[in-house]
């Protein structure tokens, strides 16, 4: 077997109205993908190179509020702060790093999402360490 990419990063979620709300008017994020209704539906959104998908398809796909954390990169962190104040979004507060900011919340479900903020990118991987790595 041979991986060729990540296909998706997925969320279970247990109600799609309140979700989508989350997803799309807190965070921003505009459907790319949607098959379904209110009640039953997977909705994907693309974010860069990548796919985030919620939905809640199949009962065996539950929500955690541990293991896997999906972190997206955002613009400006002290703009996502507020945003999220605004919503009333519980999160923690931004942590730095010498090359990054991180802040860490939960979505209704309880699935875990970082924002992140890199310092200083480089131009072409994106990296923020410094050496290329692409490690965000």
């Amino acid at each position: 077997m041979k991986i060729l990419d990540i296909a998706f990063t997925g969320y279970p979620v247990t109600d799609i109205k309140r979700a989508r709300h989350f997803y799309e008017e807190v965070l921003g994020l505009t459907p790319s993908f949607l098959w379904g209704d209110e009640t039953t539906a997977w909705i994907e959104y693309s974010i860069g190179t990548g796919t985030l998908a919620i939905g809640n398809v199949a009962p065996e796909w539950k929500s955690t509020s541990g293991g896997v954390c999906l972190s997206l990169e955002v613009e400006d962190i002290d703009a996502a702060v507020e945003t999220l104040k605004k919503a009333g979004v519980t999160f923690h507060p931004p942590t730095e790093t010498p090359v990054c900011f991180m802040l860490f919340l939960s979505d209704p479900d309880g699935n875990p999402l970082m924002l992140h903020k890199c310092k200083n990118p480089e131009p072409k991987s994106g990296c923020c360490c410094g050496d290329g790595c692409g490690c965000h």
